[in-house]
């Protein structure tokens, strides 16, 4: 069995093609987001139906590629900018769909970098069911407003969470990495629901699927170490 641990920002595959096996790497536009089109994502991964990315029952979506390298950061797989699994925004939205979710949460990688295929989701769900949104992006809000590339998502996301992850502000509570990054309400649909974004208990699920282990949510840090040791010693055994 192959094993994969994700959190807000997850790992990838173990099995997929390494970095060096593409000879097309994504190309950047001007700003340095990626050139995407709107009909398709790169894909880290996806869980269907969570509990621990936000109020409710949730869709997550992680998108492939990140241009920061936090230190400590929980999913080196995902930085590099390469091919991943590409899927059309129609056919995952109509996956989305398929289950009783109320809300969407966007991580990755960095979820700006694909900010237009991103929105268009966003909006094909909600085409069909009022649904609210949760983007956790590296990026502060003050530079995604500098970016048009970042408009079209910041107009769809009802909560942004921004900023870098720093491990030494990791207090092991809340639905974001560390005390720096802050919660933006870009809409009123999240800021009276009862959740506590600052103070909520940490949460973590186990989705077992194709590609292996999917572990979501925000560990603390010691949690982390703990989980990474467990799997490397079960891979060890296998």
């Amino acid at each position: 069995m192959i094993m994969q641990t994700t959190s807000l920002l997850s790992h990838a595959p173990h099995d997929c093609p390494s970095p060096s096996l593409y000879s097309n790497p994504i190309h950047t536009n001007e700003e340095g987001f990626f050139a995407s089109d709107i009909l398709t994502l790169n894909l880290a991964a996806y869980a269907s139906q969570t509990r621990v990315l936000g109020p409710g029952q949730r869709a997550g979506v992680w998108v492939q590629g990140c241009p920061f390298h936090c230190p400590g950061c929980i999913a080196p797989e995902w930085i590099p900018q390469v091919e991943n699994r590409r899927v059309q925004v129609q056919v995952l939205a109509q996956q989305i769909l398929s289950t009783p979710v109320t809300g969407l949460t966007f991580s990755g990688g960095e979820p700006f970098l694909q900010a237009e295929a991103l929105a268009a989701l966003a909006r094909q769900v909600r085409q069909e069911r009022d649904v609210d949104l949760i983007v956790f992006s590296g990026f502060t809000l003050e530079a995604l407003q500098s970016r048009a590339s970042a408009s079209a998502l910041l107009e769809q996301c009802d909560l942004l969470v921004d900023g870098g992850y720093v491990a030494r502000r990791d207090t092991g509570v809340g639905l974001r990495g560390s005390d720096n990054q802050r919660f933006h309400y870009l809409s009123s649909r999240l800021v009276d629901c009862g959740y506590d974004f600052e103070r909520a208990e940490r949460g973590l699920e186990l989705h077992f699927q194709e590609s292996g282990l999917l572990v979501v949510g925000i560990p603390a840090a010691e949690t982390q170490l703990r989980l990474e040791r467990a799997l490397a010693a079960a891979q060890g055994g296998i």
